[in-house]
C-alpha cells in the first residue's frame, strides 16, 4: 500500500483525491492546510484519517510515502522542500515555482534525495496529446515548420465559473501579491508545455506580450490587488527552427476552459482541441497531404499522471513531466516577463 499525503485543500484538490482512490494499493492518508478547520472539514469529506495544520506536524506524526502538492504556486517550492528532504516522493502542480530561480531548488533538491518527483501538467493525460507526440517523434509531420496554440478561459467575464470577486481561490489568481504569475502562470504554462511535448521541442526565442485589465475600483478587492496578467501571448521559435504562436486569456468570452493546437510540418499536418474531445486527433500526413484531405484518428486511452506517478514509485523509474522538465518550461515564462518588459525577443536560457 502506497500512502498519500494531500498538501493544501483548495479547488483544485479533489482531482488528486478522486484520481489516487481510483488507483488499486493506493491510500490518501492525510491533509495539510493552514487552516485546521479547513484542514479538518476536507478529510471529513472525503474520508481521510488524518488532518494537520503544517508540515511539520505531518512528518512528525504520520506514516506515508509520497505526496501531491496542490498549493498556490508561491508555496510550491516551502512545501515541497521538507517533503522531499524527509524522503517523500513529490507530485506537485503547476508552475513548479514563481520562477526559475527557485524551481531549480527543487530540482537540485530531488536528485540529491533520489526520490521520484513529477510536475502535473494534467493535459499529459489527454491520449491525443500523447498520438500527436508519438507521431512528430516518428518523423510523420517532417520538420515542424509552424503551430498555433491557445488556452482560452472565460471567467472574468462569465460567471460560469463561479463569482470570481467573492472567491479567494480566484481572487488570488489575480495578484501578484499572492504568488500568482497571472494568466501566464496559471494555464499559459499548460499550453506551453502542451506545445512543446507535441512538438517534441524545446522554445529557443521568444517575444511575450502580457496585458492586464481593468477589473475592480482601484484594481483591488479586500487584500488582493488585482495586478496579475489577464492575457498572454507569445510569439515563439523553436529549437529545430518552427515558428508559431502560443496565446492565453481569462477573457475569451464563451469559452469555458478551450485548448487546441495546431501543428504543421513539411510532411504533414495536425490538430487538436481538448474542448471538443481529448481522445480524437486530426491528421493531414502520408497520402493525404497531396490532396489536401483530413482525418479523424480515434486514440487510445493513455496512463493518467497519478498511475504513472505510482507506477514510478513502485519501479523506482522516474516517468516524464520531472521536476528539471518543469523547470525548464518555468523558464519559459520568466522569458515571456522579461521580454514583456524589455519589449524585445530574448533567447530562452
Amino acid at each position: 500500500m502506497i500512502k498519500i499525503a494531500i498538501i493544501g485543500t483548495g479547488n483544485m484538490v479533489g482531482g488528486h483525491v478522486n484520481n489516487y482512490k481510483d488507483l488499486r494499493g493506493v491510500k490518501v492518508v492525510a491533509g495539510v492546510d493552514l487552516d485546521a478547520t479547513r484542514a479538518a472539514d476536507f478529510c471529513e469529506k472525503h474520508d481521510i484519517p488524518h488532518a494537520f495544520s503544517s508540515i511539520k506536524e505531518l512528518l512528525a506524526s504520520c506514516d506515508f510515502d509520497a505526496a501531491s502538492v496542490v498549493t498556490p504556486d508561491a508555496f510550491h517550492v516551502p512545501c515541497a522542500l521538507p517533503l522531499i528532504k524527509a524522503g517523500k516522493h513529490v507530485l506537485c502542480e503547476k508552475p513548479i515555482a514563481p520562477d526559475a530561480k527557485e524551481g531549480k531548488k527543487l530540482v537540485t533538491a530531488a536528485k540529491k534525495a533520489g526520490i521520484i518527483n513529477m510536475i502535473n501538467f494534467s493535459y499529459r493525460n489527454a491520449s491525443c496529446l500523447q498520438k500527436a507526440n508519438q507521431l512528430v517523434t516518428a518523423g510523420k509531420l517532417g520538420n515542424i515548420r509552424h503551430f498555433e496554440a491557445h488556452y482560452l478561459q472565460c471567467w472574468l467575464s462569465s460567471p460560469v465559473w463561479g463569482d470570481w470577486k467573492t472567491n479567494p481561490n480566484w481572487l488570488w489568481r489575480l495578484s501578484t501579491k499572492h504568488g500568482s504569475q497571472g494568466v501566464l502562470g496559471d494555464v499559459g504554462v499548460h499550453i506551453a508545455d502542451l506545445t512543446c511535448f507535441a512538438a517534441n521541442d524545446t522554445v529557443k526565442t521568444i517575444n511575450g506580450h502580457l496585458k492586464t485589465f481593468d477589473k475592480a475600483k482601484n484594481n483591488r478587492i479586500g487584500e488582493y490587488p488585482l495586478d496579475a496578467n489577464d492575457s498572454a501571448f507569445m510569439r515563439i521559435e523553436l529549437e529545430n527552427g518552427g515558428t508559431g504562436t502560443i496565446s492565453a486569456s481569462r477573457w475569451a468570452s464563451g469559452q469555458i476552459n478551450s485548448l487546441a493546437l495546431c501543428l504543421y510540418g513539411d510532411k504533414g499536418g495536425l490538430r487538436l482541441d481538448l474542448d471538443k474531445s481529448d481522445s480524437e486527433l486530426e491528421v493531414c500526413i502520408g497520402t493525404d497531404l497531396k490532396k489536401a484531405q483530413w482525418k479523424t484518428l480515434k486514440c487510445k486511452k493513455t496512463p493518467s499522471i497519478y498511475h504513472r506517478f505510482i507506477k514510478s514509485i513502485k519501479t523506482g523509474k522516474n516517468d516524464q513531466p520531472d521536476f528539471e522538465h518543469g523547470w525548464k518550461i518555468q523558464k519559459i515564462l520568466d522569458a515571456c516577463i522579461t521580454s514583456n518588459k524589455q519589449k524585445k525577443t530574448l533567447r530562452v536560457r
